[in-house]
């Protein structure tokens, strides 16, 4: 099974990832994953971190000549950002007498893991508590998902995402979503289909910059070219849609994930609410077809071969250029919560993590299915569950 671990902090030397489980065989070079980088480094509404960083991988193992060879893949991208902190985030220890390290942060900001991780860890400095909470930690997932979209690639997965709300504004509902979807994404400021809207977006982040205010959202990813058949029913823990969840609910600051029509459907009739099946389709959709794809690609916690659509909310950012109230660290007294560098919106890059992590998730439930240690043995693994399906009313 594919796993991976991610190590670093904000203001570190840098971000580590390690990616276990992947086959040997697959085409792997650096610029493909550093695309990932870029896509999520965009977006209206980032802050002044995202002009220091200029995100890219060095592959420290686990790829030779271009292709992965089976063992762990070990992926450093750099912080940038390093040279101006290193006196505050040296690992080294104060010398006996110095004064305390700047850039302290002992007035937690509400909404983010300050408060309660310094009294979890027992801490007198918030900020060895964001560093590590901070959402510059989701670059390295998005770089091992970036080998794990090459997977799903080879397998004709695509992957995309576009914002349907920023703040107030709404998009209007899209009938059709384009493919591939992130070529027409990725050309609006901030990742939305439709241009009115888009524009109404970006007013609304230079309004709430303005207040000294910041902005959530709603992103939606789609996956197409999903086999029928991944995740089980049979354990609570591999029903897909569950792991799924878990995966976007695991990006900093998202609060509510959706599969296909979600919360819509509980006010349905269960006459209205499911999707009806057809003869005639597609072998990767086991040779039927559905009338809509309200359950978003997912039944019994596997998938149907439709297309897999999941939507996540992100709450504003917890860093306000107008603080909140809070409390003091040094003395318990009321205080305005301390103010970091930060953006005003992250919504559009949020819905490129997701990819990310949808990326991981399906990538995890390909190899549990199909196995093999080399791209080739889960090539013919795959080829003959498909041929299966195809050939499953022969008789």
């Amino acid at each position: 099974m594919i796993t991976f671990t991610t190590a670093g902090e904000s203001h570190g030397k840098g971000l580590v990832v390690i990616l276990e489980g992947m086959p040997a065989g697959l085409p792997l070079v650096p610029d493909d994953i550093d695309h990932q980088l870029r896509r999520r480094m965009a977006g209206y509404g980032r802050g002044a971190r995202m002009k220091i960083e200029d995100d890219g991988v060095e592959v420290l193992s686990g790829v030779r000549a271009g292709e992965t060879i089976g063992s762990p893949i070990a992926l450093l991208i750099r912080n940038r950002d390093w040279e101006n902190w290193k006196d505050i985030m040296a690992a080294e220890p104060d010398p006996p007498g110095a004064p305390p390290r700047q850039r302290r942060l002992t007035r937690p900001r509400p909404g983010h893991a300050d408060l309660v991780g310094t009294l979890k860890y027992d801490r007198e400095d918030a900020r060895d508590v964001l560093e590590r909470a901070s959402a510059r930690e989701t670059a390295a997932r998005v770089a091992a998902a970036g080998v794990c979209r090459i997977l799903l690639q080879s397998f004709g997965v695509e992957i995309g995402s576009h914002v349907l709300s920023l703040g107030p504004i709404r998009a209007p509902n899209v009938t059709e979503v384009p493919v591939p979807l992130n070529e027409v994404a990725d050309q609006s400021p901030v990742r939305c289909l439709d241009r009115a809207t888009s524009d109404a977006m970006v007013a609304a982040i230079d309004e709430a910059k303005r207040r000294g205010d910041t902005l959530g959202g709603v992103a939606e990813v789609v996956a197409r070219g999903v086999v029928v058949g991944l995740g089980s029913h049979v354990a609570w823990h591999s029903r897909l849609d569950a792991r799924l969840a878990q995966a976007v609910m695991s990006i900093p600051a998202v609060k509510g994930v959706e599969i296909g029509s979600g919360f819509a459907v509980a006010g349905m009739a269960g006459s209205e609410a499911h999707d009806e099946i057809a003869p005639g389709g597609d072998p990767r959709t086991g040779m039927v077809s559905r009338h809509t794809n309200r359950a978003g690609g997912l039944e019994g916690g596997m998938t149907t071969g439709e297309p897999l659509v999941v939507r996540a909310a992100m709450k504003p950012i917890s860093t306000l250029m107008r603080p909140l109230e809070s409390v003091s660290l040094d003395t318990g007294e009321t205080a305005s919560a301390q103010s970091e560098r930060s953006d005003v919106t992250a919504v559009p890059a949020m819905g490129v993590i997701a990819e990310a992590m949808i990326a991981m998730v399906l990538a995890q439930a390909m190899t549990e299915k199909f196995g093999g240690d080399s791209l080739r043995d889960m090539r013919r693994s795959y080829d003959a569950y498909v041929s299966r399906l195809e050939h499953r009313w022969d008789a």
